[in-house]
């Protein structure tokens, strides 16, 4: 069932449990493999959760790596699940539907560059994830804010370097320059 050639709906994904190494997405009901992170990035993404959970309105959780059903297909049909690095939502199921999802944070690594900029902004904008942002850790590091326009598709604020300020989608302040090790 994992060989490419078949098509898989997000139930069918779902049973197939974790993968052995990296983690994998579904894109058009065809799996899509990527290697495990670097230390650097799950370092920035434990710093990211620390000072995001510490923020955080009590109606709302940080997650890493959660698996999230893009919603963009019938349950009977080729499905979209994606993975991004972190997801503040409403607490719910293990496979987190979008429409309960509030923010989509990807923190870009190098073999993941044009996916995290090109395809999971289009894809998450289409799902109606509100807020999606992408942490560069590249020096400076940066993070580039987009909320989400009712055409779905994403505005995009300059990036911000050293902090980070928001009151939407909740009041926050992030020290950028305290993620990468």
């Amino acid at each position: 069932m994992c060989d490419g050639r078949v098509v898989l709906t997000v139930a069918q994904y779902a049973a197939l449990g974790a993968a052995e190494s990296g983690y994998r997405e579904l894109v058009e009901g065809r799996l899509v493999q990527s290697p495990a992170a670097s230390t650097d990035h799950n370092h920035a993404c434990g710093n990211l959760i620390s000072q995001l959970a510490a923020q955080l309105p009590a109606h709302l959780q940080v997650t890493y790596a959660p698996e999230v059903d893009l919603e963009l297909a019938p349950a009977d049909a080729p499905g979209f699940v994606r993975r991004p690095d972190l997801v503040v939502c409403h607490p719910g199921q293990d496979l987190v539907p979008a429409s309960r999802v509030v923010l989509a944070v990807e923190v870009v690594s190098p073999h993941s560059r044009y996916t995290d900029r090109r395809c999971k902004r289009l894809d998450y904008a289409e799902a109606g994830i509100p807020f999606y942002w992408l942490v560069d850790l590249t020096a400076p590091v940066s993070l580039t804010a987009l909320r989400l326009t009712p055409e779905r598709s994403y505005e995009e604020a300059p990036p911000a370097v050293e902090v980070f300020e928001a009151r939407d989608p909740f009041p926050l302040r992030l020290h950028l320059d305290r993620l990468s090790g």
